[in-house]
């Protein structure tokens, strides 16, 4: 084989290594697999005893969706919803091994944008699945209520939860969520994103380890945080280590490349300008 075949060769396989080793998903095919992968990792080191699992998926924005939208979800739960609902399905389905016909689906809150999904298995009713969508502080009866029925044997998810901690419950129920869902639920998958700094931060949690990176300005390069972790990097954890390994802000990176390059808008016109002088 000639030497630039060779190249070609161990080029595509180092891009390919890029790609696997992405510390976040490359798209949302990519990230339904990672949660289907972590999820079962999450099931099987629970045993088949009482297991319950958060999971934060990243809906991918509507295909319509253009950069003059201010808020892409302009109808909110509502519309996220079909969209979610579809991805959820797939990943139950992806997830029990056996699927015994589509998933079973019941909406639980209207207003609230709240839905019960159940996929069964053909091999045992303790490998079927089950899953609450978007569900929030004033849901606290029905994921009781859900939490009975699915029973211990049986694997439940809160997909998107809208409520963070006990106190998002008020006073009043604050020890009963902490009992039903902070001091039983652990993270089965997670894909955020947030702003800390003026950087765009990824956070995921495939089981058992959470990964932190840095978006870079082209998009593409991950500049990684924290090495990978059982515990969730705080806000003020991942602050500091931006400055660590980030000290120029990207204000000040941007106003680099500007410098050395020129505003974009000139850009094309120095561009055209020495082309015309050729």
């Amino acid at each position: 084989m000639c030497l630039i075949c060779w190249l070609f060769f161990l080029g595509s396989l180092i891009c390919l290594n890029l790609k696997v080793n992405a510390l976040i998903p490359s798209s949302p095919q990519d990230q339904t697999r990672r949660a289907v992968r972590s999820i079962n990792d999450a099931i099987r080191k629970a045993d088949g005893s009482n297991c319950r699992l958060y999971v934060d998926y990243l809906i991918p924005l509507p295909p319509e969706t253009s950069e003059a939208d201010i808020d892409p979800w302009p109808g909110g739960l509502a519309q996220q919803y079909t969209y979610a609902s579809d991805i959820l399905k797939e990943i139950l389905q992806s997830v029990v091994d056996d699927p015994a016909g589509p998933c079973q689906t019941q909406v639980l809150s209207e207003p609230d944008c709240c839905g019960f999904f159940l996929q069964e298995s053909k091999t045992a009713a303790s490998q079927d699945v089950a899953a609450l969508l978007f569900p929030g502080a004033d849901q606290l009866k029905q994921i009781a209520d859900v939490d009975k029925m699915v029973g211990s044997k049986r694997t439940l998810l809160i997909f998107n939860r809208q409520f963070k901690r006990p106190a998002d419950f008020g006073f009043g129920k604050r020890k009963e969520s902490e009992k039903l869902i902070f001091d039983r639920f652990s993270w089965g998958f997670a894909f955020q994103e947030l702003a800390c700094r003026g950087e765009d931060v990824k956070l995921t949690f495939e089981h058992p380890n959470w990964n932190s990176c840095v978006m870079m300005e082209d998009g593409e390069t991950e500049l990684p945080l924290f090495d990978p972790q059982s515990t969730r990097p705080i806000y003020d954890e991942l602050g500091t280590k931006i400055n660590e390994v980030l000290p120029e802000p990207l204000w000040m990176r941007m106003l680099g490349e500007a410098e050395e390059k020129g505003l974009k808008f000139q850009r094309g016109s120095d561009d055209q300008s020495k082309s015309d002088e050729e």
